[in-house]
């Protein structure tokens, strides 16, 4: 799934650096670095109060970034041809820089909200993060962005509150209604672990998730398929989830324990709203098993659940498509573990556990199903656990 780019392109940082020297004729004066993220298991129950086990991609967004005087900030990007600038009046005023630019305004806007004396700056962005493809790419930039403009002001942000306010950003001045998992796993997460959230109270384990140990891999597969509807219909999933709450007297879903899923179903007054509440609560256990699985070392065992992620995701919940079910069947017919789409749904990744050696052998046989099927192929990326956001050297 890496950018459609020659072999011997320059690295991410380097590019990144290459961006601000040819854009300001300077040098930056340091070099951030925040990575995407793919779930690997708990869909939908971010914004439950429930639980989610991401884990961060080797795939970086990188800022490059100076100080410039006064409350100004100028950003180049290598996917545009000129740059974006704003001073404090547009920060304070949310969507009023739009596009990719509204995302750093975000940020900045964020910042000062919180009391921050945010500093004027000069960032250049590189990215290997594929856009619009559930790998939260909006997350890394805000991440990377963030980082960058605390280190250079110097900024009293401890780490347990940074994710909150990237979120923020995204919320308040994008206006996408975003949980707090991304901007959690892009910040947090650790190389060779997954990060286990708490959605409700953002504590955060770190489990360890050794593939390698364990000779194995992580097939990440872009399914290439059109986001289709998916702002209404992730509204249209999170209004059903509030209003099943309310119909079961419970703060969230995440209070209905799964023992108490039949009794609770019978209260509710229609199909769909049933299917959507079994979901949200089937997918919280099995978050809560693949924890426990790993936490024992019994990395191959979490395959089912996460095979089981998916059965739910489509049946239940109603949020795949025809690309990511073929690529989720033919994956498990070429001997992966488990599989299953990763995202808020509706086009996207889908991962699959496999054998270290089988990850090609997976990944051909996707590529043909697709063929057979007349879809767009799709691009892979064998992925481990890689670290948080850092300054790079």
């Amino acid at each position: 799934m890496t950018p459609d780019r020659p072999a011997a392109a320059p690295d991410v940082a380097d590019r990144a650096t290459t961006g601000f020297s040819h854009g300001y004729d300077a040098q930056p004066a340091g070099r951030w670095a925040a990575p995407g993220r793919v779930n690997l298991i708990g869909e939908h129950t971010d914004y439950n109060d429930g639980f989610v086990l991401p884990f961060a991609l080797p795939l970086r967004t990188v800022v490059a970034a100076g100080p410039q005087p006064g409350e100004r900030w100028t950003v180049r990007s290598e996917i545009a041809d000129q740059p974006v600038d704003f001073d404090a009046a547009e920060a304070d005023s949310p969507g009023r820089v739009t596009g990719w630019g509204g995302y750093v305004a975000g940020v900045v806007w964020a910042l000062r909200e919180a009391g921050h004396a945010v500093p004027g700056a000069r960032l250049a962005i590189a990215s290997d993060v594929p856009l619009g493809s559930g790998l939260s790419s909006s997350a890394a930039l805000e991440a990377a962005v963030l980082t960058a403009l605390a280190d250079l002001g110097g900024l009293d942000l401890p780490a347990a509150h940074r994710p909150r306010l990237a979120q923020r950003a995204e919320n308040g001045y994008v206006g996408a209604p975003t949980g707090i998992m991304d901007q959690s796993a892009v910040l947090r997460c650790r190389a060779g672990h997954a990060l286990f959230l708490d959605c409700r109270d953002e504590s955060v384990e770190h489990i360890p998730f050794d593939l390698d140990a364990a000779g194995l891999a992580i097939l990440v597969i872009d399914s290439r398929a059109p986001h289709r509807h998916a702002d209404g219909e992730y509204a249209s999933r999170r209004a059903a989830c509030e209003r099943a709450a309310d119909l079961l007297g419970v703060p969230a879903l995440r209070d209905v324990p799964v023992a108490d899923l039949a009794a609770a179903l019978e209260r509710l007054p229609d199909d769909e709203t049933r299917r959507r509440v079994r979901h949200v609560v089937t997918e919280n256990q099995r978050v809560l098993d693949t924890v426990e699985l790993l936490r024992a070392g019994r990395v191959p065992e979490i395959g089912p659940l996460l095979t089981a992620s998916h059965a739910s995701m489509r049946d239940d919940f109603e949020i795949t498509v025809p690309e990511v079910d073929t690529a989720v069947e033919a994956a498990l017919a070429a001997g992966a573990l488990g599989a299953r789409m990763t995202g808020g749904g509706f086009g996207g990744c889908v991962l699959a556990l496999v054998g270290a050696d089988r990850s090609d052998t997976v990944a051909t046989a996707v590529r043909a199903a697709y063929a057979e099927r007349g879809f767009t192929a799709p691009t892979t990326l064998t992925a481990l656990p890689a670290p948080g956001t850092t300054r790079l050297p």
